[in-house]
This record gives C-alpha cells, structure tokens and sequence, in this order.
C-alpha cells in the first residue's frame, strides 16, 4: 500500500440525463483507493446542497474527506459534459468555483510531505490561490505527478512549462504532447522525439502519452515501452484517461515493470472506457480477462 495526495477539482460532471462525482485529480484518487492505497484528496467545495451531496458521497463509500475545504464564497464545481457518437467528451468549465481557491494549510504541508506521490493537474493552476497553493506544496513533495490536461482557455503554455519542471513524471495525451512542443518551438511529427524533446527540457526523466484507442506510449529509464490498446465498444471517455493514471502510478510505485505497469494501466483504461461515468468499478477478474487476450 502507498500513501498518495491528489490536488485539484472535485466536481459534477453533468450530463443531458443524469450528473456524476468528476474532476481529474479526484478520479485519480478515488481509482488509487479502489486499489487500497492510502489516498488523501485536497481541493474545496462550496458552501451548498452540490458540495454537501458531494462530500456525503465520499463518506458513504469510506474515502477521507477531511482535506476537502468548504468555501462560503464560491460555489461547487459543475462541468457539463458532451459526447459525440464515439463516446468522446467535450467539456464547458464554470469559472470561479471552489477549487480555484484552495487556501494554504500547515496539514497540508504535513501530508504531501510524507507522502510517496503527489498528484497535481494543469487546470487547478487557473487561478492565483490554488496555484500559489500548488506551488508550496510542490516544494515539499518528494515524487510529483503532473498530468496535464489541456481544457481551452483554462491554461497557458508558460505555467505549463515551469509546472513541467518542477514534475518527476508528467503524462500528456498525444494532442496535448504535440501543441505544447509546437508552442516551445519543437515541430516534429515523430512522436518519440517529441517526449524526447519534453524530457530533455524539463529534465523529467518519465513521461507517459496516451493514444485514445491505440494504447499509450511510456519513456523511463530512457527506453521506450510500448502498448496497442486493448478493443471495447466506447461508451464514454470520461475518467479513462485518469483511471489509465492512477493503474501507472499505483504500478509503479510498487515497482512493477515498466513494460507490465503500461499493460495493465491500459487495460483499465479501456475497461472504463467501456462503461458509464468517470468512476465506475472494475474488478480483478475483468483485468484479468483483458491481459490474458
């Protein structure tokens, strides 16, 4: 079991029929906690009936809510949510809420310190407040984890850049990798020279880029791991990407090979790919299937 802090947006990913518990950094734990780590989750919500439905969900399945804070001031994240007939997303961000005003903690700093990951994404740096909050907070993790994700007009590539530095491992999908090389001035089309090109200029010595359907390609230890996906019928992609992380990091921190932890974490991936909602359960047995193909 590790002990791992997630940082960021907890939300409502709402649907046209029906609204779910969302928000990367939060997806990423709850898989993490699925997978009985130790996972602590440090965001905000509001001072509301969607804050208070919120954090009883995450009381009602045993996950630690005690580093979520409640703002009187700006209110619970909703994220409403588009598919297109492949089951792929598209996302409309309210702006402010909570989460862009996570306020510094001294049990914060406590917990990051000791924990073997911290978890972080590149929206929560929208706002001044949690991303000066995000930065103390990086100075005292041992191991960051940085998944970027891309969500138009929420970023800029500069905090993006200094975010990447300061990451002992970052993970892009393929989109995302090739606009921010395009923006640092690096034009290729060669996939690997591009997450070459990222790690040399950010001295990060792994990177992860997902592919959608076609796997995800992991550069550590200055070798290349390759998998081709795994084939499901796509109800929505909401979450698989952060399911796909939470496998990796969860692998990886049990130092599991590099070759194996990408195998398993794309299964997942796909698994939850192929079911409703950012969260659903994905049992042991279903893994197994899926890598004994």
């Amino acid at each position: 079991m590790s002990n791992i802090v997630c940082f960021g947006e907890v939300l409502w990913d709402v649907f046209p029929t029906y609204k779910k518990i969302g928000g990367a950094p939060l997806n990423v734990a709850l898989r993490l906690n699925s997978f009985d780590n130790a996972v602590t989750m440090i965001s905000s919500v509001g001072d509301d009936a969607l804050g208070v439905d919120l954090l009883k969900y995450l009381e009602d399945i045993g996950f630690d809510k005690s580093f979520i804070q409640i703002n009187k001031e700006f209110k619970t994240s909703k994220v409403l949510v588009s598919l297109d007939e492949t089951g792929s997303a598209n996302y409309s961000i309210e702006f402010p809420c909570a989460w862009d005003n996570i306020y510094l903690d001294d049990k914060f700093l406590d917990v990051v310190k000791y924990a073997d990951a911290f978890v972080f994404g590149s929206l929560v740096s929208r706002n001044t407040v949690s991303y000066n909050t995000l930065l103390q907070l990086l100075d005292v993790a041992k191991f960051k984890v940085f998944d970027v994700n891309l969500r138009p007009p929420h970023y800029k590539i500069a905090v993006l850049f200094e975010l990447m530095q300061k990451a002992n491992f970052i993970k892009f999908n393929d989109d995302e990798l090739f606009e921010i090389c395009k923006e640092l001035n690096f034009n290729s089309n060669d996939l690997q020279k591009n997450i070459e090109f990222i790690s040399k200029e950010t001295n990060t010595e792994a990177i992860c880029v997902t592919l959608g359907g076609d796997g995800a390609i992991l550069f550590q230890g200055k070798k290349f791991y390759r998998n081709n996906g795994y084939k499901v019928k796509v109800i929505d992609t909401v979450g698989a990407g952060d399911s796909f992380l939470a496998t990796l990091i969860h692998q990886t921190l049990r130092n599991g090979k590099p070759s194996e932890a990408l195998n398993y974490s794309c299964v997942v991936g796909a698994i939850v790919a192929s079911k409703s909602g950012a969260n659903p359960k994905v049992t042991s047995s279903e893994i197994d299937t899926y890598l004994k193909r």
